[in-house]
């Protein structure tokens, strides 16, 4: 029988994931033997080491049984997975920032711009809160988009708020609170019960 498949992002959700899945009896160590590999196999698990946003798309096209991934790209890829797990690690938030010196009156601006990483989530947002706004997406450096005049406010992920302040930002709300889940292919779930097995070990490492 093949290894369970596990996709893993690169960086610091997988130095604390491996602490976990550690805790839970599952050694990644090989994972960080070679960082230029991309393929692991670590006993139970064979671990491939992916960018975050495609973790959603690997594992519910079935190339990964499970995966781990922060949510804020699970809600913005919007995929059909079984989230069984908060792992707590990777705590930031999403949030709606403009610059300090040029702050906006979203009920009265005639053309409000957004831009973001996470246009699915952000026009979300935006009907939730009845604000009617052009939303551009923008792959990096969101934070240059109020301060060239490409818009009026971005969306974006924030732990401490210190780049905003050095950009001369400032944050107006809270989109999502952002954490690493555990995703499993419900398929997989269904034909494998070896992944019924991983997520108990996994939920009582965290507790």
């Amino acid at each position: 029988m093949r290894p369970i498949i596990l996709a893993m992002p690169k960086g610091r959700i997988l130095d604390d994931a491996a602490k976990i899945f550690a805790r839970a009896g599952y050694d990644l160590a090989p994972v960080f033997g070679d960082s230029r590999k991309l393929v692991h196999e670590c006993g139970a698990l064979r671990v491939l080491v992916l960018r975050n946003s495609d973790i959603p798309t690997y594992v519910a096209l079935g190339a990964a049984d499970v995966g781990v991934v922060g949510s804020d790209v699970l809600n913005e890829e919007a995929r059909e997975l079984f989230e069984p797990l908060d792992l707590g690690i990777a705590r930031c938030r999403m949030i709606v920032a403009e610059r300090v010196d040029q702050r906006v009156d979203d009920r009265s601006q005639a053309h409000l711009k957004i831009a973001t990483k996470y246009p699915r989530t952000t026009r979300a947002y935006l009907h939730r809160k009845g604000i009617t706004a052009e939303v551009i997406k923008l792959s990096g450096a969101i934070e240059l988009g109020p301060l060239t005049g490409l818009c009026d406010r971005i969306v974006d992920i924030t732990q401490t708020g210190e780049t905003l302040r050095q950009n001369g930002l400032i944050e107006v709300d809270t989109v999502a609170e952002v954490s690493a889940r555990l995703v499993v292919n419900p398929a997989r779930l269904k034909l494998d019960d070896r992944l019924g097995g991983l997520i108990d070990a996994l939920e009582r490492a965290l507790h």
